[in-house]
């Protein structure tokens, strides 16, 4: 039986084996590890394999054998219904209490709805926001609502940010040396997405993302030098996923970052002296 999913056999040396679709949830939210407490010792997206392959594991590091397989237990699981969420102009209604909000969310990873303010989606960045702002309706303690102002603000839509207006244009040369691109994905998302998952945000802070910044910008540097554009395109990459991640933990984004400044820029006016845009004096 394959499935679309990957899973882990995960280790927390001295006390379990066990398997997983998603370490931070299992292991992390719901158990109080930390990523650097535990490891990985085989993953696969065949279910059957990866059952027989944790009882294998359990038995030779001296575990308790499971009496039932994963897969056994995981198609026995009674599943949720799709969480179905009302957007209104204002709010978006969860149909559960604050206590359940978690777990439901993350069944939902990977869900969007429309709301005046874009669209939204669950994802490990998303839930962290909808946990910590989430109200219980006035009306039931069954739900609980968050507010899509302030929601959207936080995250920055892109079917509302400037930047997305800049970018979104078919792929061509411009006749001034630019180019306009046609956005296919969420880049910045998947990054803290990815950063999420292995603990950057619970365990990094800007100190140590400025350093990590100046590093990348030293390799750029080199690349600059030495005419390598290979290591010159990974350079601009590392930094562009430093400064999205330095961004986060200031309590701001990249795409507010890159929006701010791009209305500032918008409106400059100067001239090129020696290969150098110097602006006009105010």
């Amino acid at each position: 039986m394959d499935s679309d999913k990957l899973y882990f056999i995960y280790h927390i040396p001295g006390k379990k084996i066990g398997v997983t679709r998603d370490l931070i949830s299992r292991v992390v939210d719901q158990q109080g590890y930390s990523l650097d407490e535990i490891e990985v010792l085989d993953q696969s997206r065949d279910i059957d394999y990866i059952s027989d392959r944790e009882l294998e594991l359990q038995q030779s590091y001296g575990y308790r054998v499971d009496r039932q397989k994963y897969k056994d237990l995981y198609i026995n699981q009674i599943k949720p219904q799709p969480m179905n969420i009302n957007a209104t102009e204002q709010t978006s209604t969860f149909p559960c209490p604050i206590s359940k909000l978690k777990g439901r969310l993350m069944d939902e990873i990977g869900k969007s709805w429309e709301t005046l303010h874009g669209t939204f989606e669950i994802n490990n960045d998303t839930i962290k926001w909808i946990m910590e702002n989430a109200t219980t309706s006035m009306y039931t303690t069954e739900r609980c609502y968050i507010y899509n102002k302030a929601f959207a603000k936080y995250f920055l839509v892109s079917t509302h940010s400037e930047t997305q207006k800049f970018y979104d244009a078919i792929t061509k040369r411009k006749s001034n040396g630019s180019m306009s691109y046609m956005k296919t994905d969420n880049r910045f998302q998947l990054i803290r997405d990815w950063a999420g998952e292995r603990g950057l945000y619970t365990k990094g802070d800007t100190k140590t993302q400025f350093c990590k910044l100046m590093e990348e910008a030293g390799e750029l540097g080199r690349a600059v030098l030495k005419n390598d554009d290979k290591e010159f395109m990974d350079a601009i990459g590392d930094m562009v996923v430093v400064l999205t991640n330095l961004a986060h933990l200031g309590n701001t984004t990249i795409e507010e970052c890159i929006d701010t400044a791009y209305k500032v820029i918008s409106k400059r006016t100067g001239k090129m002296v020696n290969g150098t845009f110097v602006k006009d004096a105010k």
